[in-house]
């Protein structure tokens, strides 16, 4: 539970440079942790928030926080999900990206909603990009469109 009377000190960071993390929604919810952020326009960009730490995959979402908690096995999800179990064991090792269509069988089979899913996806694209070498040059030479007068 988080302390409405902790301050900014106590966070270790401004509001606007703190982002509330959330590793799933299972029926044994996990703590809110403060996480302290650097943002795109640190790094030349916009203001899309950035974690130090690489956030939740889908496949340890999935595992730690859904299937665990349930009692699931690959093949069990697999059934419930009318998928493969290649297909479930894919995501769970992080072999298998989240698409929308999988984001609306998994928030079915979850009771939760497809945004959650895609938005743990987009989190662990964003900061691979934003971490890896290769990416940041190719960031780095992007330059914001003028309208020609």
């Amino acid at each position: 539970m988080i302390d409405d009377a902790a301050s900014d000190q106590d966070l270790g960071c401004r509001p606007e440079q703190c982002v509330l993390s959330f590793s799933g929604m299972t029926a044994e919810a996990k703590p809110w942790e403060y996480v302290s952020t650097t943002t795109a326009a640190d790094n030349g960009g916009g203001t899309m928030p950035m974690t130090k730490r690489k956030p939740a995959t889908i496949g340890e979402v999935l595992r730690e926080d859904f299937m665990q908690p349930l009692g699931l096995t690959q093949g069990a999800l697999a059934e419930a999900m009318g998928v493969q179990r290649k297909h479930v064991n894919e995501l769970c090792n992080d072999r298998r990206k989240v698409t929308a269509a999988t984001a609306l069988i998994l928030a079915r089979v979850f009771g939760n909603s497809p945004n959650f899913w895609l938005n743990v996806q987009q989190r662990t694209l964003l900061w691979e990009a934003m971490n890896s070498p290769r990416e940041r040059e190719r960031i780095k030479r992007a330059r914001r469109v003028r309208a020609v007068a």
